[in-house]
């Protein structure tokens, strides 16, 4: 992997290894800590207190991908990791963010597919 592993793509919040902030499956990935925050108010099972925020790595990410975790993106975070993740090799490329979402999350879920 180039030098791009060590760019922060966004944000993302834990209270253990275990325990991540997720939208189903996935682990959610804000462009910014101020984005995050408006995410977890909008989650009222989520007990804020308990939690870190912390910064995440284009290298963490793709790590994490190639061991088969999937992550949804806000637009601020997508657009930082698909530039990256196309000089790696993935087949990923600009995403629609428009139009409105229930939850005042807009996401983008990527994750690697395995065939038979």
């Amino acid at each position: 992997m180039s030098d791009s592993s060590k760019k922060v793509i966004g944000y993302f919040v834990y209270a253990s290894r275990m325990d991540v902030f997720c939208d189903g499956d996935a682990c959610i990935i804000a462009g910014s800590e101020h984005a995050m925050k408006e995410y977890i108010a909008h989650n009222s099972s989520l007990q804020t207190s308990s939690y870190t925020i912390k910064k995440t790595h284009f290298g963490e990410i793709v790590q994490g991908i190639n061991l088969g975790a999937a992550y949804c993106f806000d637009q601020q975070a997508y657009n930082r990791f698909y530039p990256l993740a196309q000089k790696e090799g993935m087949d990923i490329g600009p995403e629609d963010f428009s139009g409105s979402s229930p939850t005042g999350m807009h996401v983008v879920r990527i994750q690697k597919l395995y065939t038979a």
